[in-house]
């Protein structure tokens, strides 16, 4: 029984992404830095159900981590990825690159200007990061051309980067956003939450419960007494140590001043876990 595909270096894919696109068949692309997760295959599947091809990439993109330690600790499992994908069809070509194919000219990140979501919420307490991701997935989107490409909204404000990627270098790409995908307990699913321990994964629940709480509270009152109450439920907390929380407008991700009715607002949560960061966010009307 013929399954999904393996490619190790871009020639070998690219050879067979060739005769798929002579005969005009759509390729989605989904992007990943290993680890697999229900998140990633609902992405996947998703992918599947609208085009002819699927290519899953699975690079730990060293340009996107301003912190050495995260970049040396997280999750590698090529061999457990690959155990995972190994049921899909041959449609999906898995692509797990070196990093000389996608950083030919050295490791360098490209700096860019995404109109300033790049200095919000993440941006700012990582500096970098998204001259990273924009680098990565410029490289990517080159040399795959895909048609779509999937992006779950636990990264929202990564989701919001890339749409402006595609705009600022033109790329005839579509972006789907896909719904966050989460544990039984409400916790955001994430390749992090390997690392964390067993009761810090149950204690987890307290983030999505804190997130369902403040969109129960948004409308009826105002955002800085709602990002007090979160901060001092966090001051309570002794697992877990709050980085930041902030209600934001959706498309400029600019802290929410005063609610107006036509636009589109977000909670934005990130806390650690001893050294483990985890994000999570929850729309709010």
């Amino acid at each position: 029984m013929s399954g999904m595909q393996v490619f190790y270096s871009f020639s070998a894919l690219n050879k067979a992404l060739v005769p798929l696109k002579a005969k005009n068949a759509t390729v989605g692309f989904v992007p990943t830095m290993g680890a697999l997760h229900q998140g990633h295959l609902s992405l996947i599947d998703f992918a599947l159900s609208e085009n002819e091809a699927v290519v899953v990439s699975i690079f730990v993109n060293p340009t996107q981590f301003n912190n050495a330690s995260d970049f040396d600790t997280y999750p590698r499992t090529v061999e457990s990825d690959l155990e995972t994908l190994k049921n899909y069809p041959e449609k999906v070509l898995v692509f797990v690159p070196e990093v000389k194919d996608i950083y030919p000219n050295g490791l360098m990140s490209q700096p860019f200007n995404f109109g300033g979501i790049e200095n919000e919420m993440e941006g700012k307490f990582r500096p970098g990061h998204f001259d990273g991701v924009g680098t990565v997935l410029k490289s990517f989107f080159m040399l795959i051309k895909p048609h779509k490409a999937y992006f779950g909204e636990k990264d929202f404000q990564q989701l919001q980067i890339v749409k402006k990627l595609v705009e600022i270098e033109h790329f005839p790409i579509n972006i789907v956003s896909c719904p966050i995908y989460r544990e039984p307990n409400g916790l955001a699913m994430s390749s992090r939450n390997k690392r964390l321990t067993k009761s810090q994964f149950e204690e987890a629940s307290v983030i999505y419960k804190t997130l369902q709480t403040v969109k129960n509270q948004f409308g009826t009152k105002n955002a800085q007494d709602i990002a007090q109450w979160v901060e001092n439920e966090f001051k309570n907390c002794e697992v877990f140590k709050l980085e930041y929380f902030e209600i934001s407008e959706e498309e400029s991700l600019k802290p929410v001043i005063e609610i107006e009715n036509h636009k589109k607002y977000r909670a934005f949560i990130a806390v650690f876990a001893g050294e483990v960061r985890l994000i999570d966010n929850i729309a709010l009307n």
